[in-house]
C-alpha cells in the first residue's frame, strides 16, 4: 500500500520538555517497511517527521498543508515519483475536509467531504442529529444579513454567530443586540457561518473511539470548567474526568446515538454537550478526530489508550482490536493563556508541583522567553497542567486552585 501523510504537526522529543504531538508517532505505528509511505508537509509539519528518512518514499513540503491547490500538486508529485496512491491520512481537524477533497479531485479512495461534512460542518451535522430526534440547539444558516437577524428575533438574544467549519472557538461570536449582530453579519462569509440558540448549562466533552460498526466501545465523559469562548477571552481553559454516576451514564447513551445516527466509523470523535439546569442534554458539536490540547495525553495515561495510534492503524487497514475502557479514575488538565496581542517576554512563571501534589506535568515558559501571539490550546502558553487522581472531586478543586493562585509576570516588547 502506498500511504501518503500530510502533517502539521512538529514534535518535541529533542528538548525533553513539550510534550505536544508526542503521540502522533508515524514511524512507529505504520510499518515503514511494509507499506512505502510518503509526507507532504509544511514548516512545522516538518518537524514531525522522524521516520528515517531511508524508509521514506517522497517526501514535498509546501508552505501551507490547507492550501488546497497546493496540496493537490503535492500529492499529484508524489503519485507521479512512488505510484498510485493508496490512502491520504490527514490527522488535523483544520485538514480534513481539504484532504477530502482532494482525494475527490484525484479519484483517491477514503473518506469524501459528504462523508467529512457530517463533523466538519455545524449545520450539517445538528440536521442530521435533528431528524433523528435528538436536542440540538435551534439553529440556522446565514444566507442573508436579514435571515439571521429574523432568526435573532424569533430566538431571542443572546445568539451565537460561529464559522460552519471551525475550531477552538475561533470566530465564535456570543451576540447580545441586534445592532452588533447585524454589523458582524455585514463583515463575515454567510457562506461560512451559522446562527444558533444560546443555551444555557455546564459544558462537557466525550472523547471516544467508534468502530467499523459505528459502535463506542471506548469513550471518556469530562466537565469543562470555564468554556472555549472564555479561553478566547483571555480565561483559563481546563476540564475533569468524570467517574461513574447516573449523569456520566446518560452522557454516555447520547454520545453513541449521535455517533450511530451520524454514520461515523473507523474515527475518534471529540463531543460536546450542554447539561442545563433542567438536566436535560443538548448537543453542542462533534469532531471526527482526537480532542485537542492535553485529552489525548490525559487518556493515555489514565487508561493506555492512544487514540491516535487506534485511528492510523485502522486507516491503514490493519486489524485492531477496539479500544475499552479499565477502571474508573479522574484527572484534568488546564491551560492559562498567554498575553493577548503583541510579543511578551517572560518575568516569573510559578510551579505548580509544591502546591498541587496532583500536577502530573506542567510546561511553563522560561524567564527570558518571548510568548509570541497566536496559536491554539498547545500552543507554549502561560502555563499547561496534566494532573491526575482517583477522585474527580480533588481534580476539579486542584484545577481552581491552579487558577486562583498560579503566578504569572510578562513585559511587552
Amino acid at each position: 500500500m502506498h500511504i501518503v501523510i500530510v502533517n502539521r504537526w512538529p514534535r518535541f522529543e529533542e528538548d525533553g520538555v513539550r510534550w505536544d504531538n508526542e503521540l502522533t508517532r508515524y514511524e512507529e505505528f505504520i510499518d515503514h517497511d511494509a507499506h512505502q509511505v510518503s509526507y507532504v508537509v509544511d514548516a512545522l509539519g516538518a518537524e514531525g517527521v522522524l521516520a528515517d528518512p531511508v524508509k521514506i518514499a517522497h517526501l514535498v513540503r509546501i508552505d501551507d498543508v490547507n492550501d488546497v491547490d497546493a496540496l493537490r500538486a503535492a500529492v499529484v508529485e508524489v503519485s507521479e515519483k512512488v505510484g498510485p496512491v493508496d490512502q491520504l491520512i490527514a490527522l488535523s481537524e483544520f485538514t480534513l475536509e481539504i484532504a477530502a477533497k482532494v482525494r475527490e479531485d484525484l479519484g483517491l479512495p477514503g473518506p469524501t467531504t459528504a462523508e467529512v461534512a457530517v463533523y466538519r460542518d455545524k449545520v450539517r451535522m445538528k440536521e442530521i442529529l435533528a431528524a433523528a430526534g435528538v436536542r440540538v440547539p435551534r439553529f440556522a444558516a446565514c444566507t442573508d444579513v436579514e435571515s439571521g437577524l429574523a432568526f435573532a428575533r424569533s430566538c431571542g438574544y443572546p445568539v451565537i454567530l460561529k464559522p460552519v467549519d471551525g475550531a477552538a472557538s475561533i470566530g465564535v461570536h456570543r451576540v447580545e443586540d441586534e445592532a452588533t449582530l447585524a454589523e458582524l453579519l455585514a463583515e463575515v462569509d454567510l457562506k461560512r457561518y451559522e446562527i444558533e440558540e444560546f443555551v444555557t448549562g455546564t459544558i462537557h466533552h466525550v472523547d471516544g473511539f467508534a468502530d467499523a460498526r459505528s459502535e463506542v466501545g471506548f469513550q471518556v465523559t469530562s466537565r469543562y470548567v470555564n468554556d472555549c469562548l472564555s479561553f478566547g477571552a483571555g480565561e483559563p481553559l481546563g476540564s475533569f474526568v468524570l467517574q461513574d454516576s447516573p449523569l456520566r451514564g446518560r452522557i454516555e447513551e447520547f454520545s453513541r446515538g449521535c455517533v450511530r445516527a451520524l454514520g461515523m466509523r473507523d474515527t475518534p470523535f471529540h463531543l460536546e454537550l450542554f447539561v442545563t439546569p433542567e438536566d436535560e442534554l443538548v448537543f453542542l458539536e462533534i469532531g471526527g478526530r482526537v480532542g485537542g490540547s492535553e485529552v489525548p495525553h490525559l487518556l493515555n495515561k489514565l487508561f493506555g489508550v492512544n487514540l491516535f495510534e487506534i485511528w492510523l492503524r485502522a486507516l491503514c487497514g490493519e486489524p485492531t482490536t477496539p479500544p475499552t475502557r479499565s477502571g474508573d479514575p479522574s484527572g484534568g488538565w488546564l491551560v492559562v493563556p498567554k498575553p493577548a496581542g503583541l510579543p511578551a517576554v517572560v518575568r516569573k512563571a510559578s510551579s505548580m508541583r509544591g502546591s498541587v501534589p496532583a500536577v502530573w506535568r506542567e510546561l511553563l515558559p522560561s524567564v527570558g522567553e518571548v510568548l509570541e501571539p497566536g496559536g491554539a490550546y498547545d500552543a507554549l502558553h502561560a502555563g499547561r497542567f496534566i494532573l491526575l487522581h482517583d477522585d474527580q472531586v480533588q481534580v476539579e478543586a486542584d484545577i481552581r486552585r491552579i487558577i486562583e493562585t498560579f503566578e504569572f509576570e510578562v513585559t511587552s516588547l
